[in-house]
């Protein structure tokens, strides 16, 4: 059997046919819509409401960790508009991106949500051969994989973030797997810190307690796009950053 393994797609629509050439199924661990591009600043959601320069200021604020400046911008820019036609204008942005991705999304494909997707609006683009997990699991040829979606709650605000307590209750729904695929990654610093950025992810200490309590073969995730270690061993389990698809467009390769 042999399974590839993306997240972090974040518009990389053009990539996703060839991520899936050669395998048995396609995995995917979230983060499908671009709200902002750090790379290009030119690229995004943000960008196309507000402007590139305007996406330029934004996210170096971010960058710089000025977050309640960058919060302040943002209502102010979102004040700007009509009334309720910010929301209306993302929506419909994450409407044609989404809409363009799953229909570059090959089939079979597992998903699960990432931080940055809006869930309510995955069901009307997902085709037959598309398959959602969040807090359950699913058998490939005789292993078990386990899937839970989302983020934890942080400073970002973005669409898709719950508390530590909610993310522990899906952790346990789904139990003991042979392979846990998470779009965060488990509380282990290395995993966590970003070389490029220079901070610091949330990473989820439910998700570290199972993967010492249940030893799955491997946990696979995203979510942090340039970490200083990709693999981490606990116990018998590799932990595994797949890597970022909107920089790369090549998927891991999980092969048994």
């Amino acid at each position: 059997m042999r399974i590839h393994v993306v997240s972090d797609v974040h518009g990389r629509a053009d990539a996703l046919p060839a991520a899936a050439r050669d395998a048995d199924a396609l995995i995917c661990l979230g983060d499908l819509l671009l709200f902002m591009d750090y790379a290009d600043h030119r690229r995004g959601i943000f960008a196309d409401l507000y402007g590139a320069e305007q996406a330029r200021t934004f996210m170096e604020l971010r960058r710089t960790q000025r977050f309640d400046e960058a919060r302040a911008m943002s209502a102010r820019l979102a004040a700007s508009l009509p009334d309720g036609s910010v929301r209306v204008a993302i929506e419909k942005a994450a409407a044609r991106q989404y809409a363009e991705l799953f229909a570059a999304l090959p089939e079979p494909a597992y998903l699960t949500y990432g931080n940055v997707d809006i869930p309510r609006m995955w069901a009307g683009h997902l085709k037959p051969g598309h398959q959602v997990f969040d807090g359950a699991r699913a058998r490939l040829d005789g292993w078990t994989f386990g899937f839970v979606g989302g983020g934890l709650i942080s400073r970002y605000r973005t669409p898709n973030e719950i508390d530590e307590d909610a993310y522990a209750v899906k952790i346990e729904e789904v139990g003991a797997v042979d392979v846990l695929c998470t779009h965060i990654p488990p509380a282990v610093p290395e995993l966590l810190y970003d070389t490029v950025a220079r901070r610091m992810e949330r990473g989820s200490e439910a998700l570290l307690a199972a993967i010492r309590r249940t030893q799955p073969r491997f946990a696979l995730f995203g979510h942090v796009h340039q970490p200083l270690a990709r693999r981490v061993r606990i116990g018998v389990t590799e932990c595994i950053n797949v890597g970022h698809f909107r920089a790369t467009g090549l998927p891991f390769v999980l092969q048994w």
